[in-house]
């Protein structure tokens, strides 16, 4: 029989502290892989993010694409030195690497890394093309779709079933981390609407845009059921510990990625479907995102008074999990962008420009702090196994 792992209240407060815990109290480690995890792979996520926001704003101004495309470059980049680094850790380290499919907490940021890889794809086709060209930028966003696309698929299905069969799972454990595994498929949906233009005629057009509608439906409803749980905890419990609170935005990723990914299929509609069945999905795209987009609102405006309170508390100390403040706020973004282009409305231009300075203040506070804990702080040393 295999065993179980229990989340109970008191346990959920020091989860995450251990796999983030400042080691001030102890003897300074040297910096080592051995702390690397799959939520590092967040950082992709949030540089992407950054870009492909800029690549569609609505308010265009000289120089934004070129610095946008410096963005993409680096989040390229350091997905190249993290998946190097992440195989290097996996091969010198398996047995740490079990153990985060086997943690409550980290087994879920194994949706980390095929969103990074579909954002930075998404990122290739919007920006990269000005300098590798567009044979090289669809060839690269082909491969990295079709790779994150089947991890995505993959975590899915294999983390949720670990909750299901290994976790003991308390009526207050739910967070917003457990919403990684299963938005990585609205992520393929989104960026798989781009390719589906550039997709061969006749069968394979067709598929791909109807996998990714597939895949949009499986994401949404998984996340639906998750959001419902993760309100419930907030209502019935204490709000979760100062370490996961940032943890709540990741609620907003789902919910902008969703109004992305129906705006852009619509988009991708009249390449491959029917008439009829594109103005459906406009007509849909549009209903179902301006109702997504308003809770995504009250949500972001929810988030922001608990980490208003936190912050006055003097609780909210500097760990990976602010790199939540970035991507799922960047999905609000283009969500925004995509309604503002199929109804002309000010008010979703003017929030998506709104929000995308908030964007690139996060992103640049959070990174600044993540550069600095990588040399100085305690990041890559390596902390006790949970």
């Amino acid at each position: 029989m295999a065993a179980t792992v229990t989340f109970r209240p008191a346990r959920s407060r020091r989860l995450l502290g251990e796999l983030e815990r400042d080691t001030t109290r102890r003897p300074v480690e040297p910096r080592s892989l051995r702390a690397l995890g799959p939520n590092w792979f967040a950082a992709v996520m949030g540089t992407g993010i950054v870009a492909n926001a800029a690549a569609t704003l609505p308010l265009q101004f000289p120089g934004l694409r070129g610095a946008a495309t410096a963005v993409w470059a680096s989040a390229a980049l350091l997905l190249v030195v993290l998946t190097v680094a992440f195989a290097m850790h996996r091969m010198r380290y398996p047995e740490v690497a079990r153990s985060h499919r086997d943690h409550p907490v980290m087994a879920h940021f194994y949706g980390a890394p095929p969103m990074a890889l579909l954002t930075v794809g998404g990122g290739t086709l919007l920006l990269g093309r000005d300098v590798i060209g567009l044979g090289a930028a669809l060839t690269v966003d082909w491969v990295l779709w079709s790779v994150g696309t089947a991890l995505g698929l993959m975590t899915a299905v294999a983390i949720p079933y670990r909750m299901f069969t290994h976790h003991r799972i308390e009526p207050d454990a739910a967070f917003g981390g457990w919403l990684m595994p299963v938005v990585p498929p609205m992520v393929s949906a989104a960026m798989g609407a781009l390719l589906v233009p550039y997709a061969p005629e006749g069968q394979l057009r067709l598929t791909m845009i109807l996998l990714c509608l597939a895949m949009f439906g499986l994401s949404l409803i998984a996340s639906i059921v998750t959001i419902t749980m993760i309100w419930s905890r907030l209502v019935h419990h204490d709000l979760p510990p100062a370490n996961m609170i940032p943890t709540l935005c990741i609620v907003l990723g789902p919910l902008g990625q969703s109004v992305t990914a129906a705006g852009l299929l619509a988009k991708a509609g009249p390449s491959v479907l029917p008439e009829l069945y594109t103005k459906g999905l406009t007509v849909f795209s549009v209903i179902f995102g301006v109702a997504t987009w308003g809770f995504a609102m009250l949500w972001l405006a929810l988030a922001a008074a608990v980490i208003v309170k936190t912050t006055r508390a003097g609780e909210l100390k500097f760990n990976m999990t602010w790199w939540g403040f970035t991507f799922p706020l960047g999905t609000c973004i283009t969500g925004s962008t995509v309604l503002y282009g199929h109804t002309g409305a000010d008010l979703f231009a003017v929030t998506a420009v709104v929000l995308y300075i908030g964007l690139v203040a996060a992103w640049a506070v959070v990174a600044a702090h993540t550069i600095r804990g990588v040399h100085t702080g305690p990041l890559l040393r390596p902390t006790p196994a949970a």
